[in-house]
């Protein structure tokens, strides 16, 4: 007898339908066909030994199983429970009535329990686009693919429980949960907030400006000056999340196993910080079967990088054509795979090996030279892409020790949010979002001068010995400044501000 059930592919951050046909004929023998991968052979003696104890069995007959299309490879054990409801279907141990309704899915343990699996929300976004009645997935992933409204999902413990459903003899109770309502209740204030540093007044504005036009930032002081303290603190003023952002940013998270038990949407703007040992591959993604790096991983967010010049310079070079294009592209000798990669780039630094290189008050006891290699660590390309250079100088203990409330990040937010609406309405119809984005031409449209504000520039260029590549990014960044004034054209105030944060283009800046 031949039966067909349905599971799923994923590849990138999109599913694809599977065919699972099973066929029980005549002999003793039992193929898996289809361009499976070890894990998936592998399923056979966990099918097996899941359905004896459960008082079922493979039948002793020959047993061919077919995973179309068969030009796509099927990875992982996500595969188990479509195998085993296939095989029991086709050898008449249960109803095949409502078998191919469902995409069910979920790996098997040897007793019949089903462990969660990866990618379950574009697994659930492709069944609804293919007609599916619902999708039956183990009870840990049912959150997160209910989210996907029109389609019915239901979360079982064990396979006994998806035969009992199958034969008409159990009610399964659907999840139902409303994307929308779920989204905006989840929308909490983190734990941490601007209000928690003390004083660090400039570089608060820097990162405020930072956040209004989705620049990147490098901050730059000696240890114990708060940069990671500042850094970790950029989500809190970034606008909410959009559910179209959530949703994209949920996918990406499934598809690397990342979401946890019982998660449902992702409502938080992501915040990742790899140590400086990671490799190319884990930051930007890759591997035999392609997973999502860091830079992916912080879709839609930040990622930050402590301790800059520390990070291999291969690992760091990888980075610069998705910073440029926000999307990374893993290219394969069968496939090529493309991941979003739409982040803002913090990074943070020490101005020299011991750290105290222009310390207000303590010595660098670098040698001559040192630090200029030590900044030469990060390429100019590299730099390029960053917008604001801002050095950190430690706190004074009168700031440190004053019960001054500062400005909670909530204020602040608003703000930024105020920013990014006129930069919406300014670049409507246009692919991108922010001021940071801006190509060449929109520089020229978007960001003119007057007069004094050449003169400025000029005398900027000349007498802080600022580089070439320094003057895009002084407009862009004036652009935010005028954003956040509320301002329609760019002031000479607004370029002199912008032009403050280039610490690392000022010729002999280290001396």
């Amino acid at each position: 007898m031949l039966v067909k059930t349905f599971g799923s592919a994923v590849h990138g951050i999109d599913a694809t339908l599977i065919t699972v046909e099973v066929n029980v004929g005549t002999g003793v023998n039992f193929f898996l066909v289809g361009l499976p991968d070890s894990a998936v052979k592998e399923s056979q003696q966990r099918i097996d030994a899941a359905l004896k104890n459960n008082g079922y069995r493979i039948p002793g007959k020959t047993i061919t199983i077919n995973m179309a299309p068969a030009d796509i490879r099927k990875e992982g054990s996500a595969y188990d429970l479509t195998i085993a409801i296939g095989i029991l279907a086709a050898s008449e141990q249960i109803k095949p009535g409502m078998v191919g309704d469902y995409v069910i899915m979920g790996e098997l343990s040897l007793d019949g329990g089903l462990q969660p699996i990866k990618g379950v929300l574009p697994i659930a976004i492709n069944a609804r686009a293919q007609g599916m009645k619902g999708i039956i997935l183990p009870e840990e992933n049912a959150r997160e693919a209910a989210i996907v409204d029109g389609l019915t999902v239901y979360g079982i413990k064990n396979i006994k429980q998806a035969i009992d459903f199958l034969n008409g003899d159990l009610e399964l109770e659907p999840l139902v949960i409303n994307a929308k309502d779920s989204f905006y209740t989840q929308l909490a204030l983190s734990d941490v907030d601007f209000a928690d540093v003390k004083g660090q007044e400039n570089i608060k504005r820097s990162l405020e400006i930072a956040a209004a036009g989705g620049h990147n930032v490098l901050l730059i002081g000696p240890p114990g000056a708060g940069k990671t303290m500042l850094a970790k603190r950029l989500p809190t003023i970034l606008p909410p999340l959009t559910l179209e952002e959530a949703l994209e940013t949920t996918k990406i998270h499934s598809v690397a196993g990342k979401m946890g038990s019982g998660r449902g949407l992702i409502t938080a703007r992501p915040f990742r910080a790899p140590h400086h040992t990671i490799s190319d591959v884990a930051l930007v993604g890759g591997g035999g079967f392609p997973q999502p790096g860091e830079i992916s991983l912080a879709h839609n967010g930040v990622l930050f990088l402590d301790e800059l010049p520390e990070f291999k310079r291969t690992v760091l070079e990888v980075m610069r054509q998705p910073l440029e294009d926000r999307i990374i592209r893993i290219s394969r000798a069968r496939s090529s795979v493309e991941f979003p990669a739409s982040f803002m780039l913090v990074t943070a630094m020490n101005p020299c090996p011991c750290g105290y290189y222009n310390h207000p008050q303590k010595e660098c006891v670098c040698a001559p030279g040192t630090v200029q290699k030590y900044l030469n660590r990060i390429s100019g390309p590299l730099l390029d892409r960053i917008d604001i250079h801002i050095e950190v100088v430690p706190v004074a203990y009168g700031e440190l020790s004053s019960e001054r409330v500062s400005e909670k990040s909530e204020k602040v937010r608003e703000r930024v949010i105020n920013a990014r609406n006129i930069q919406a309405e300014r670049f409507t119809g246009s692919p991108i979002y922010c001021n940071a984005q801006m190509s060449s031409k929109q520089l020229k449209t978007y960001c003119a001068i007057n007069e004094a504000g050449h003169t400025l520039l000029k005398t900027a260029m000349e007498k802080l010995n600022l580089s070439a590549r320094a003057y895009d990014r002084i407009l862009k960044v004036a652009r935010t400044i005028a954003d956040l004034s509320d301002s329609e054209n760019i002031e000479t105030a607004h370029l002199a501000e912008a032009i403050n944060y280039r610490s690392l283009d000022r010729e002999n800046w280290a001396g």
